[in-house]
Formats: C-alpha cells, sequence, structure tokens
C-alpha cells in the first residue's frame, strides 16, 4: 500500500504535531510514514534530531566545552588545516564550525531581500553543474500581487531563472519538503540542493536517506518566527505599521532587525527596483503580536541557528550598514563542513558572493 499524504487543507487540525506543526511539508507527501523519526516537534523532537544526526552530517559534534571566546578555540583545533589561533564563535550555542563565520554579501542578484547570498550560491551550484536541481521557496503565482510577498510556494528548480523565483523573504510557514515526491519521480536529478529554515531541513536529513541520490547539499537560513499563513503575516503588517496599508504600498518583504526594528521594504514608484523602507521600533508593536502573527512551532523551536545545514545564511552578529537597509548590508555565513566549504568556494569562483 502506498502511504497517504496528509491533505493540507486540513492543517493543523489532522497533522500529527497540531497547532505545533511548522508544515515542513513532509506529512503532505509518501514520506509522512517517517512523521515520528523526523518532526521536530514530536517525541523528543529536535533533541533527537540534532543530538543523532549532527554528527553523521558534519563528521562531529559540537565543542560543547566552547562556550566562550577563546585564543586558541577547541573547535579550531578538531578542524585539520585551521589555525589553532582563529578565533570560532561558541560552537556550544552556534553549532559546528568548519571555520569561523564570515560576512558575504551576494552579487547580481536585483529583487533580493538583502544582496541575494542565498540565491548567489544556489545560483552558482546550478550554474557549475554541482548539482541538478534547488529545492527552495517561491511565491505562490496564483494570488493577488499584492500578497505575493508573504505567500510561500516550494518548488523544484532546474533552471537559474526558476531559483530567481526563490529571491526575498516570505514570513509564512512553508511546506518546503511537499515536492519530494516530485523529486522522486524525476530519476534524472541526482544531485540536489535542498534550502531551508532548521524545522524542514531537521526533517529532510531525517529522510535523506530514502532518496537515494548521489550528492545532497543543504543551505540553511537562520529563522526565529515566521506567521502561521501568509494572512496572518499581513495582518501583523497592517496592524504593526498602519501606515502601510493606509498609503497602499506595494510591500516587498519586512524583517525583524539588528537596530530593534521591524523594517518593511516597499515599492517606491512604479519599479521593484527603486524600493523604501519604514522602521517600526519593537517596543511599538501590538502587545499580544505573539499570539496572532507567530506560529506556535515558532514559540517552540530552539534551531535558530540551523545546526544540521551545510551553510547557513543569516545576520545572527553581522553589523547593520550606515544606511541600516537590508539590501546594503552584509550577512553572516556560517560553514559547517566540507560539502559547506565547497559550495561557497564555488560561488566565490563563480563570482557572486
Amino acid at each position: 500500500n502506498n502511504p497517504k499524504p496528509i491533505d493540507h487543507e486540513s492543517w493543523p487540525d489532522k497533522f500529527p504535531a497540531k497547532s505545533h506543526c511548522s508544515r515542513c511539508g513532509l506529512c503532505e507527501t509518501s514520506y509522512v510514514t517517517h512523521v515520528s523519526d523526523a518532526c521536530a516537534f514530536l517525541g523528543e523532537g529536535m533533541k533527537r534530531n540534532i543530538d543523532g544526526l549532527e554528527e553523521i552530517v558534519h563528521g562531529r559534534r559540537r565543542m560543547v566545552d566552547d562556550m566562550v571566546w577563546n585564543g586558541i578555540s577547541t573547535a579550531s583545533k578538531a578542524n585539520d588545516g585551521e589555525n589553532e589561533n582563529d578565533l570560532i564563535a561558541e560552537e556550544g550555542r552556534f553549532g559546528v564550525m568548519h571555520s569561523p563565520m564570515v560576512l558575504a554579501r551576494g552579487k547580481h542578484v536585483s529583487g533580493a531581500q538583502w544582496t541575494g547570498c542565498v540565491t548567489s550560491v544556489a545560483v552558482s551550484m546550478l550554474e557549475s553543474g554541482m548539482v541538478d536541481a534547488v529545492i527552495c521557496i517561491a511565491s505562490e503565482e496564483n494570488v493577488d500581487e499584492d500578497s505575493a510577498w508573504s505567500s510561500p510556494k516550494p518548488i523544484l528548480a532546474r533552471s537559474v531563472e526558476d531559483v530567481m523565483r526563490g529571491r526575498g523573504v516570505k514570513p509564512a510557514l512553508a511546506p518546503s519538503l511537499n515536492v519530494m515526491d516530485e523529486l522522486k519521480n524525476i530519476p534524472e536529478i541526482q544531485k540536489l540542493l535542498f534550502c531551508g529554515v532548521g524545522c524542514a531541513v531537521q526533517a529532510f536529513r531525517a529522510i535523506q536517506n530514502e532518496l537515494s541520490l548521489e550528492e545532497v547539499y543543504v543551505l540553511g537560513t537562520n529563522c526565529a518566527d515566521n506567521s502561521p499563513t501568509p494572512e496572518d503575516a499581513q495582518e501583523f503588517l497592517w496592524r504593526s505599521v498602519p501606515s502601510i496599508a493606509d498609503e497602499n504600498k506595494k510591500v516587498l518583504g519586512y524583517e525583524f532587525m539588528q537596530d530593534f526594528r521591524v523594517h518593511v521594504k516597499y515599492e517606491d514608484g512604479n519599479s521593484a527596483t527603486n524600493v523604501s523602507y519604514e522602521r517600526m521600533p519593537y517596543f511599538s508593536l501590538p502587545g499580544n503580536v505573539a499570539k496572532f502573527a507567530i506560529a506556535e512551532s515558532c514559540l517552540a523551536c530552539f534551531d535558530y541557528t540551523n545546526a544540521l545545514a551545510d551553510v547557513v545564511v543569516g545576520y545572527m552578529g553581522a553589523p547593520l550598514g550606515s544606511d541600516s537597509n537590508m539590501d546594503q548590508s552584509y550577512q553572516t555565513i556560517t560553514i559547517r563542513n566540507s560539502r559547506g566549504a565547497k559550495m561557497i568556494q564555488n560561488a566565490l569562483d563563480a563570482g557572486r558572493l
């Protein structure tokens, strides 16, 4: 008997994790039979996934005694070829590091939320033949144009044009894995890049060996919170930054930034290349923002650092540019293993980072 996926329309009530389901997409595929061992929010969840898979994925566990900045890091000593005097930031908190965190900006990616680091790495891997396809999150096409920024749609991208559809952050739960059955039915795809947030990466790692692929790479992002649905993300914005709705501005995205403000990016004029920002201090947000705008799974998550990805892109610890615009600012890149180092070197060689 073929396993029966759970209808996405019945989310979250019919899903095993109920209200804590992050809708990673696993249960919407025939791989639903693995949910008890893969879900980040069932049983021991993240503890089971990270503790059980970290060494398998990266070749070693994180150095839990490396909780302070040391002149000679224990983690640096663990990596062959690393300079023992390199400072490396707290593996106990940030996860396995193949090398110290670096700052980067993407190149030649117009329309990105930041500068396009994630897109740059993915495009360079596809262009160079490192992978045959990329699983990433595009915007839903069958929605109002003004809602596309908040409406995630997983895609199995096989061209640069497809990967470019994944630009920008969609601040709602995204079922990244629901294209797994599509992948299974295309045997010529043998080298895959999977892009996702922590809970999706954990589920993907748990079923990775079931996919019978020759090469697998995982590009993760730091993630703190998402809205349960696109409509919730829109409501958060309208209630938190009412000037956006009052002036009928076309939103391109928003981010909870390092300066303790929500930055809302919107079109300035009739071109998406001309953008402006509204900024709202955190202390000015509605007091019940977590109740209506942040998914319960996100409130229960402790994998912000995306511990099982080969490479992680985010802005954890990154300086904000002098103009504080995200599309001019650097992001952090965490390389966790030799596969991740290969991914970043490939993007550098291609002139995309």
